[in-house]
């Protein structure tokens, strides 16, 4: 992965996740992020050099400048490359983690109860496909 690239890591089987990422793609007009999912296998080949086990999906992941961030963090992170005033909610990182992360946790946790899971990851579309890594 090239060190300047913006990769947002996601669960490909969640409901809620997915909803996100699709978000995300229409508000990325410049085509600043790349997207893969954690089961995928540029997770497994990349995360382990972050010491991040790919195969424990709690969050999402956003690697930036060779950095990898989770949790809220790399929620907001995301937040501050979309186009329109999405980028104004990066702001929010001023609350303290472990404030953010608590709540992104208990999101997390129930996120298969309340969205439910696909069977399969998100397949994008022919116009969608070169914005995500195997």
């Amino acid at each position: 992965m090239d060190s300047t690239q913006r990769l947002v890591l996601f669960d490909g089987v969640c409901n809620f996740c997915n909803f996100w990422i699709q978000f995300a793609l229409k508000r990325d007009k410049h085509s600043k992020l790349k997207f893969g999912s954690l089961q995928g296998e540029t997770a497994q080949r990349v995360l382990p050099h972050y010491n991040i086990d790919p195969t424990v999906i709690t969050s999402v992941i956003f690697i930036e400048d060779g950095i990898a961030y989770g949790e809220s963090t790399a929620a907001l992170k995301v937040c501050r490359h979309l186009d329109g005033g999405w980028k104004l909610l990066y702001a929010l990182i001023i609350i303290p983690a472990f404030i953010r992360d608590g709540i992104y946790k208990w999101i997390g946790k129930n996120r298969y109860k309340w969205f439910g899971k696909q069977e399969s990851c998100l397949l994008p579309t022919a116009e969608q496909r070169s914005r995500f890594v195997e």
